[in-house]
């Protein structure tokens, strides 16, 4: 007996661009509910921004926009038109759950505030993922990864003390708005299911990090009254990356045990004998390449899977910094199934990274492939919705979908 999907039945309209509303939908989706991703007339953002196969940008190879949309069927449709905007609202009325990350003046534009669409949809949850949320003076700045980083926190404290601040790399924060986009959808839904109304869920990417990410940092000077900033170490040594014989590694050990641990591991070296090497917050933030230097001749001697393995035995939190060949062999993902395999007669054979948890009796799986741009119109407006070819074919003329 094939085992059911968690979400199946659930119904989803994602409705926004780039990263963070189509991952919460990609998780959604890859759990079993059925999402219908509504895309403007030229497609994603996120089509052309790659990386593409052998460099080539091709709308339909992105290597980006794959990977967010496994699982959902694909419109096109101009919802700023009174046409478009009519069909997108009968999509909503027929769906459990809409996923938008717009800014709420462009909504509000187009009459799709959650007061409007509750009238049409009283059991309809509206989670709407924003770089600043749905209140307060940043409502409606556009934003990316970038500036939610900077607001949340994240950013004072990453990167070279004489230099600019960094922002984590990529997308990673439209990705952590997506994971909360999700959960919180899904207590939302289950609400639904006791009461049997909806509610609009606001996720703000830059609350969304400065909980997540920054919060170790409000603790520390509320009770610690230290202010943290970008000293590259962190405020207790180790904490940061190290060459070793073939590549670096990552350590973060904040424990006074976890650095006694490691010093053992070492060997017991008489330098670290010394109180001048037992003091580690002026270890970090004072003289940390003098630190360096002393630690340089053994990490020298071992390979990052060597110590990576002696740390693990004792108890030290270290990893080894893979490059992307390293990370597809790693053996713990192979062991786990964590890569899974998105496979579409255009693009072949590709692989990606899979679901970070398993369900024993309702696995996540990719079902079906990423759609290509409009390949589910007369899919979902005649099959779902009803209209007739001729109708699709003279909304089509007119720029409507």
């Amino acid at each position: 007996m094939t085992p059911s999907s968690a979400l199946a039945g659930l119904r989803v309209v994602e409705y926004g661009n780039n990263v963070s509303a189509a991952f919460c939908a990609k998780l959604l989706g890859d759990l079993g509910a059925e999402v219908i991703k509504v895309e403007r007339l030229q497609g994603d953002e996120s089509r052309q921004r790659g990386p593409f196969p052998n460099d080539v940008p091709d709308a339909e190879k992105s290597a980006l926009f794959l990977y967010l949309n496994t699982n959902k069927r694909g419109v096109t449709l101009n919802v700023e038109d009174a046409r478009g905007r009519e069909l997108f609202l009968r999509l909503v009325k027929r769906a459990d759950l809409l996923v938008e990350n717009n800014t709420p003046a462009h909504m509000e534009r187009l009459g799709l505030t959650y007061q409007t669409l509750q009238g049409l949809n009283s059991a309809l949850v509206v989670t709407s993922i924003t770089p600043f949320g749905q209140s307060g003076p940043y409502r409606d700045f556009r934003g990316y990864s970038i500036q939610a980083s900077a607001m949340g926190g994240v950013t004072t404290v990453n990167g070279s003390p004489d230099r600019e601040p960094l922002a984590p790399p990529y997308d990673l924060m439209d990705y952590s708005g997506g994971i909360y986009g999700c959960a919180t959808s899904c207590v939302a839904l289950l609400e639904r299911d006791m009461s049997g109304l909806g509610q609009h869920v606001d996720v703000s990417v830059s609350d969304c990090i400065a909980a997540m990410h920054t919060g170790l940092y409000i603790w520390d000077g509320l009770t610690g009254g230290r202010r943290s900033g970008r000293s590259g170490r962190g405020e207790i040594f180790p904490n940061g990356l190290w060459r070793c014989k073939d590549g670096y590694i990552s350590m973060i050990a904040p424990q006074v045990a976890q650095w006694i641990r490691f010093v053992k591991v070492m060997g017991d070296p008489e330098w670290t004998k010394q109180p001048r090497y037992r003091d580690r917050h002026a270890m970090a933030t004072k003289y940390p390449e003098e630190v360096d230097a002393l630690l340089a001749p053994w990490l020298m001697e071992h390979t990052k899977d060597e110590i990576f393995a002696l740390c693990r035995e004792a108890h030290v939190p270290v990893a080894p910094v893979q490059t992307i060949d390293e990370v597809m062999r790693d053996e713990q993902l192979q062991y786990r199934g964590f890569f899974t395999r998105i496979v579409r007669e255009d693009i072949g054979v590709i692989s990606a990274p899979g679901s970070p948890y398993h369900f024993s009796e309702t696995p996540c799986a990719v079902r079906s492939p990423p759609p290509r741009l409009g390949e589910h119109n007369e899919n979902v407006f005649c099959g779902d919705l009803g209209l007739s070819n001729d109708d699709l074919e003279r909304l089509r003329r007119s720029g409507v979908v």
